[in-house]
C-alpha cells in the first residue's frame, strides 16, 4: 500500500485520508535534510516498525514488529555517535531524544525507514509518524496525526508499504 501526503496538509492511502503536521521548516529534498533543521524530509519511507506506551494505549492492530516503549528508550541525534539515527538506552552518552514522553506525542510512534541505511552524520534523524497536537502545530520534521487515523493505516500497512513525502506524490 502506499500512504501520500497531498498538499502538505493531508495524508491519502487507498480509501482514507486525514490531516497531518509536518515539520516547521516545511518539506526539503532528503539530500539537503540538515540534523535539527526542523524540516520533512521529501522521499519514499518504508514503515519499519511500531512503537507505543501500554499504559496509556492499547497496542496498535498491524502487521509492522511492534513494541512497547520502555522509561529508559532513547533515539540517537548525535550526527558523529556510532549510534546516529538509531535507538539508544537512556542515559545515553551522546545526544539522544527521550521516546517514553510525558506528552503524548509518541504514544504511539512509527519508525521511518529514512536515513537509516546506513545513517549518514548528519543528514536527518529520528523522522517518525506520531501522534499530533490538538492543534495540529508543525513538528521538527516528523508527520503527526490523529490517533485514530494513525491506527487506521497501521491497521492496513506492512513491510511492503511506503509513504511518498513529495508535494506531488499522488502522480507516483
Amino acid at each position: 500500500m502506499r500512504v501520500f501526503l497531498h498538499n502538505k496538509t493531508h495524508l491519502h492511502w487507498p480509501g482514507g485520508s486525514c490531516r497531518t503536521a509536518i515539520g516547521t521548516g516545511g518539506l526539503i529534498p532528503a539530500s539537503r535534510k540538515v540534523e535539527g533543521d526542523g524540516a520533512t524530509p521529501i522521499g519514499s519511507y518504508a514503515f519499519r516498525r511500531v512503537l507505543y506506551r501500554k499504559d496509556r494505549v492499547v497496542m496498535p492492530t498491524t502487521k509492522l514488529p511492534c513494541r512497547a516503549i520502555q522509561k529508559d528508550d532513547g533515539w540517537c541525534d548525535a550526527p558523529n555517535d556510532l549510534a546516529y539515527n538509531r535507538p539508544v538506552r537512556l542515559p545515553y552518552p551522546a545526544s539522544a531524544e527521550q521516546l517514553f514522553r510525558q506528552d503524548h506525542l509518541y504514544d504511539i510512534l512509527v519508525v521511518l525507514g529514512h536515513n537509516d541505511m546506513p545513517p549518514v552524520p548528519g543528514l536527518g534523524s529520528a523522522i517518525f509518524l506520531h501522534l499530533a497536537r490538538p492543534d495540529f502545530t508543525a513538528t521538527r520534521g516528523c508527520l503527526a496525526l490523529q490517533e485514530t487515523d494513525l491506527r487506521e493505516i497501521l491497521r492496513q500497512v506492512d513491510a511492503s508499504s511506503l509513504l511518498l513525502l513529495d508535494q506531488d506524490a499522488a502522480a507516483l
